[in-house]
C-alpha cells in the first residue's frame, strides 16, 4: 500500500497538485484506520490530505481517475494474465521503433503516467514564461501538436503490431490488447486537448434581466447619441446624490463603537453622577479600497466612462480608488481624475496617455504589464474591476497571471459590456478567464451598471 501512495503523490505532485511528505505520511496513517478496500472511503482520505481548496477537486478527481482506473500497471494489483503480457510484449516491440520523445508515452501505456504529466506541465510552463515579443498562441499550439502527432505514430504503430504475426494470441486476446492501448492512448490524447483549467465553483455569475426598449437607462451603451450621454449625465448625478445620502444614513446608524468612559463621566457630572447620557466612541467606516481596469477600446469605452464617473463621483465611499485603462499596454488615470473634471480627464485619458490607440486590444499583454508595474497595488482589502469585452484578437491569454492577480485580491469582479449570446465567439476569451473571477457579470447600460455599483457601496 505504501508504495502506491507514494506513486500516486508523485503523479499529483506531476499533476501540478502540491502534496507535501508530512501530507503523505498522514494518508498512510489515516489509512490504518478505515477499509481500504472501500474505495469511497480510500479516495475520501486521499483528497482530505492531497487537496488545498475546492479549485482543485477537479484536478485531483481527473488524476485519481487516470490512476488507479486507467493507467494502474498489472504489478501495482497482484493481476497477470496473458493479455498483461501480451500489453507488455507489444510495447517493448513499440519501444524499440519509437524515439526518444515518445518514451513518456509509452511509460503512460505501461502504467507509468508520471513522465507524461510532468511533460505537459512543461508544456503549460512554456506557455505561461512565454517570451513578451511572442503574443500569439502559436508556440502553445506548436508544442501540443508535437505531442499530438507522437500519440498518432504510436497508434498507427500499435495497430501494425497487432496486425503482424508474433506471440500466441487467441483473437480476444488481441482484440483485449487493443482496446485496452486504444483506451489509454484516448486517455492521454484528452489530457493533451482537453484543458482541465480550474474548478471555480463559487463563481457568482449574474444574468442580465428582461427589459422593455422605453427608458434611457435600459439603452445599450454603444447605441446612445451625443445629446442621449449629456442626458445620461445627468440621471447619473441623480444616482450619485441618492447613493451618498443612503450611504450617509446606514453609516450613522451603524453599531456604534465601545463605550467612551471619560466622555460618559463627564457628561454625568451635570446630572449629579448618575451617567444619564451615554456616549460611544465613533468607529470609522470600513471602506473598500478600489483597483479598475478598463479596456477603452470601441464600444466598450463607453461603459467604461460611466464606470469611471460613477466611481470617482463616490469616492469618499471607498478608502482609495485607483483607475488604469488599457488597450494593449497600461496607463494608471488615477492622478487625471484627480486633478480634472471627469468630462475633461476623459479626454486627457484618451489623448494625452499612452495606450497604443491604433494598436489591438491584447489582455494577455495587459495582464503582463499589470503584474510587472502595478500588482502591489492589490490585496486583501482590494476590489479589483475588470471593464471589458475580453476580446484578446487571438492572442496568448495567459490565464495564469490573472489568477495570480486573484489570488492577491479580496474580490475580482469582470463587467462585460458584450451580450451574453458573443461571449465565447470569434477570439472573445471570457469562458477562459471565467474560471478566475469571483463574480461576473453582464454590463451594457446605465441600469445593469447602477444596480452593480449600488451592491458595491451599499
Amino acid at each position: 500500500m505504501v508504495p502506491l501512495i507514494l506513486r500516486f503523490a508523485q503523479c499529483c505532485r506531476s499533476a501540478g497538485l502540491k502534496v507535501s511528505t508530512s501530507e503523505v505520511l498522514d494518508t498512510v496513517k489515516q489509512l490504518q484506520w478505515i477499509d481500504a478496500t472501500d474505495e469511497s472511503q480510500f479516495r475520501t482520505v486521499l483528497r482530505a490530505n492531497f487537496v488545498k481548496s475546492h479549485r482543485e477537486h477537479g484536478r485531483f478527481d481527473r488524476v485519481y481517475d487516470m490512476f488507479f482506473h486507467q493507467s494502474l500497471p498489472p504489478e501495482a494489483t497482484n493481476r497477470s494474465s496473458a493479455t498483461d503480457n501480451a500489453v507488455k510484449a507489444i510495447l517493448e516491440a513499440a519501444r524499440k521503433q519509437s524515439s526518444d520523445d515518445e518514451a513518456s508515452l509509452i511509460d503512460f501505456l505501461a502504467g507509468d503516467p508520471i513522465a507524461y504529466l510532468e511533460s505537459l506541465r512543461d508544456l503549460q510552463d512554456r506557455e505561461t514564461a512565454a517570451s513578451p515579443a511572442i503574443k500569439s498562441n502559436l508556440g502553445a499550439v506548436a508544442g501540443r501538436l508535437h505531442v499530438m502527432l507522437g500519440i498518432n505514430r504510436l497508434r498507427s504503430r500499435i495497430t501494425r503490431l497487432l496486425d503482424q504475426p508474433g506471440p500466441a494470441m487467441s483473437p480476444v486476446d488481441r482484440d483485449g490488447v487493443g482496446r485496452r492501448l486504444m483506451s489509454r492512448l484516448d486517455t492521454a490524447y484528452a489530457l493533451l486537448t482537453r484543458d482541465p483549467g480550474i474548478d471555480n465553483d463559487g463563481l457568482d455569475e449574474r444574468h442580465a434581466t428582461p427589459v422593455s426598449n422605453g427608458g434611457l437607462e435600459q439603452r445599450p451603451f454603444s447605441s446612445l447619441s451625443h445629446e442621449e450621454v449629456a442626458q445620461m449625465r445627468e440621471v447619473v448625478a441623480k444616482l450619485v446624490r441618492k447613493l451618498r445620502d443612503t450611504v450617509s444614513r446606514r453609516w450613522t446608524g451603524r453599531n456604534r463603537g465601545i463605550l467612551d468612559i471619560k466622555t460618559t463621566l463627564r457628561s454625568a457630572s451635570r446630572y449629579q453622577g448618575l451617567p444619564v447620557e451615554i456616549h460611544f466612541r465613533k468607529r470609522p467606516p470600513r471602506k473598500t479600497r478600489i483597483v479598475t481596469l478598463c479596456d477603452v477600446s470601441g464600444s466598450v469605452w463607453a461603459a467604461a466612462r460611466f464606470m469611471l464617473n460613477m466611481l470617482y463621483s463616490l469616492q469618499d465611499c471607498f478608502s482609495k480608488v485607483r483607475s488604469f485603462v488599457f488597450i494593449s499596454s497600461v496607463v494608471e488615470v488615477t492622478d487625471i481624475f484627480n486633478r480634472q473634471d471627469i468630462d475633461a480627464a476623459i479626454d486627457l485619458a484618451l489623448n494625452d496617455t499612452d495606450i497604443g490607440r491604433q494598436a489591438q486590444t491584447d489582455y494577455g499583454e495587459t495582464f503582463r504589464c499589470f503584474n510587472t508595474d502595478f500588482i502591489h497595488t492589490l490585496n486583501k482589502k482590494t476590489t479589483l474591476i475588470i471593464v471589458g469585452d475580453a476580446r484578446s484578437n487571438y492572442m496568448n491569454p495567459r490565464e495564469s497571471i490573472l489568477e495570480e492577480m486573484r489570488q492577491r485580491c479580496r474580490r475580482l469582479i469582470w463587467l462585460n459590456p458584450e451580450p451574453r449570446a458573443f461571449w465565447g465567439t470569434g477570439d472573445s476569451e471570457m469562458p477562459t478567464y471565467r474560471a478566475h473571477c469571483h463574480e461576473l457579470r453582464p454590463c451594457q447600460n446605465l441600469k445593469q451598471l447602477a444596480d452593480f455599483v449600488s451592491e458595491l457601496v451599499l
